[in-house]
This record gives C-alpha cells, sequence and structure tokens, in this order.
C-alpha cells in the first residue's frame, strides 16, 4: 500500500505537470518532473518505495526510451509486491510506448502480460481495451 503522505504528493504533482503540459510552460514542466523524480529517488529501497510513483514519473518522462525503463523498474516493483492492478496498467503503458516506437513483439508480450495480470482485478472496462489493442496487434 503505498503511503498516503506520497500519493498525494505524486497525484498534486501529476495534476500539476497535465497543467503545465496543456498551458506549454516547459519550465514549470521541468521543476515538477525533477520534484516528481526526487520523491520517486528519496523513497527507493526504502519502506515507502510504490510501484505507482515510479509509474508516475514515466507518464510524464518525454523521451521514450527513459519512460521505458521508468515503467520497467514501476513494474519490477509491481512484481515484487504482487499489485496486479499495476503490473496491468504499467505493462499496457509500455505497450503503447512500444508500439510506437515500432517494438511490436515486445508489445505484444507485454499486452499478453498485462491481460493475465488485469484477470484479478475489477476494471473490466480496461481489460477490453487490453483485449482490443492486443487483438489488433495479432491481427497485423
Amino acid at each position: 500500500m503505498i503511503n498516503t503522505k506520497i500519493y498525494k504528493s505524486v497525484y498534486n504533482l501529476a495534476e500539476k505537470l497535465m497543467e503545465a503540459d496543456k498551458n506549454g510552460n516547459k519550465e514549470a514542466f521541468d521543476s515538477l518532473y525533477a520534484e516528481l523524480k526526487s520523491i520517486c529517488t528519496d523513497n527507493e529501497k526504502t519502506g515507502k518505495d510504490h510501484p505507482e510513483q515510479w509509474e508516475t514519473l514515466a507518464d510524464f518522462t518525454e523521451n521514450s526510451e527513459d519512460a521505458l525503463a521508468g515503467y520497467e523498474k514501476a513494474l519490477e516493483k509491481a512484481v515484487a509486491i504482487n499489485a496486479k492492478d499495476h503490473m496491468s496498467s504499467i505493462a499496457f503503458s509500455m505497450a503503447t510506448l512500444q508500439i510506437e516506437l515500432g517494438q511490436t513483439d515486445a508489445a505484444i508480450k507485454n499486452l499478453q502480460d498485462a491481460k493475465v495480470s488485469a484477470n484479478k482485478i475489477e476494471d473490466s472496462e480496461f481489460k477490453m481495451e487490453i483485449d482490443k489493442l492486443l487483438e489488433s496487434l495479432l491481427a497485423d
């Protein structure tokens, strides 16, 4: 379970990052991103470390290769605590990025993993989204 204080910080930063991005305020975005990254690195290898903060950091990482590395780290942390919801959402995010990068085989593997992890979660809409994307890749 993610620490409530950290969750609120990460959530607030994510909202501010989206706002800065929407307004094209690169300076604010970079500053907020650095703050989020600092939360992640400060909590790493402590009891406050959680995949959600790393997944959020990856969501806002502009370089695709760096974002994939961030998702990879988040996924390792999710697997370590067997957080099926995070495992499926992280694998799905990785897959969508891999599709953009032309890494179809890796995307298919991540979607298959996301489907297995999502088996244990409630969100049926998300499960359908995974299935639909996976089917479209396998049909090509």
